[in-house]
């Protein structure tokens, strides 16, 4: 019998409410917050105000958008964590309110699990999702992590970053040379006019799976300070040359483990996910990495990159099969590794 799920993600500065139906999306909103872009990055008190004032019609657009009634839904997945424990909290509540007054079970979901499930998001029958196991290359602005996926319910890290994540390198560069928050994008779009052989930024040498990003910021940092000496409008002059050397660099960071860890598993299905797998550069370089050594590449939507609850419906999806439900006394988490 089909399960309809309704997810409602809260982790960040995204509001988002989603309706699966057996993992095929019946709807997905999201409400952005702009307020954040005034201060170079997320403000926590701003983010779970406007998270307040959003959630309600959110959610109600969903279920609108999904053609059912509130009480057609089988079970309501929430984040739990990590994220912003302030935003979560909004979520949290919201879900467990809710299904006390629906009378329905709640299902907590690890906002990183949905990153990597939201290959299972079906847009239709037609849908070609991954055979298990896969490697999944986890990117986001706060963590970076290769993982090995035997199942939805089974996830081995291999290697995770020691510092700063990529999300965050790109960020944080992005800030320096004036770039509007989030940085990420902007880098991206300048990238695609650059030389991304101008300039030579340090890579890591660390053993291993695991990834490093806070030398190559470090380089970074350090070229602009010397060029900035001799001139004043070095970064205006060479923005774009800047952004794709900088791009590559992480990419080249990326790429280097990720080859590691297919030749060390024999894994022949490769996924991305998190938000920066919506960067254009790591895209194609994944899928001409799966070209050349004849492996299946799992490229998401871009919509499905970002934060969205689709991904927390169909991570609830798997743990509602199972009946894995939470307790209305569980509390959100800041913290937390696959």
């Amino acid at each position: 019998m089909a399960n309809i799920i309704l997810g409602i993600e809260s982790s960040c500065d995204d509001t988002s409410a989603a309706i699966i139906k057996d993992c095929v999306l019946m709807s997905n909103v999201i409400a952005s917050q702009k307020v954040h872009e005034d201060y170079g990055g997320v403000v926590p008190e701003l983010a779970s105000r406007a998270h307040q004032q959003n959630i309600v019609p959110v959610v109600s657009e969903a279920i609108r958008k999904a053609g059912i009634n509130k009480a057609d839904i089988d079970a309501i997945a929430f984040t739990r964590g990590p994220g912003l424990l302030g935003s979560l909290l909004v979520g949290t509540s919201f879900a467990k309110g809710l299904a006390l007054a629906l009378d329905k079970p709640i299902v907590d979901v690890n906002h990183l699990h949905g990153h990597v499930l939201s290959h299972f998001i079906k847009e239709d029958e037609n849908t070609v999702t991954p055979d298990f196991p896969f490697l999944c290359l986890l990117i986001s602005g706060g963590n970076s992590q290769i993982i090995k996926v035997n199942s939805p319910y089974d996830m081995e890290i291999l290697g995770q970053t020691i510092d700063d994540a990529a999300g965050e390198a790109f960020d944080k560069c992005a800030k320096v040379m004036g770039l509007p928050y989030p940085g990420g994008p902007f880098i991206d779009r300048l990238a695609a006019e650059g030389d991304p052989k101008r300039f030579k930024f340090s890579k890591p040498h660390i053993e291993g799976l695991n990834y490093s990003f806070s030398g190559l910021k470090t380089s970074f940092l350090y070229t602009l300070r010397d060029e900035l000496k001799s001139n004043p409008n070095f970064i205006e002059e060479n923005k774009a040359d800047l952004a794709a050397s900088l791009q590559a660099t992480i990419i080249a960071i990326l790429m280097d483990k990720l080859d590691k860890a297919v030749k060390l598993t024999g894994i022949g299905q490769i996924a991305i996910g998190g938000g920066v797998s919506a960067n254009s550069g790591v895209r194609n370089a994944i899928q001409h990495y799966c070209d050349v050594h004849h492996l299946k590449a799992f490229i998401p939507k871009r919509l499905f990159t970002t934060d969205n609850a689709a991904m927390i419906a169909v991570a609830g999806h798997f743990k509602f099969i199972k009946k894995d439900f939470c307790s209305f006394s569980d509390v959100p988490f800041a913290r937390v590794t696959v």
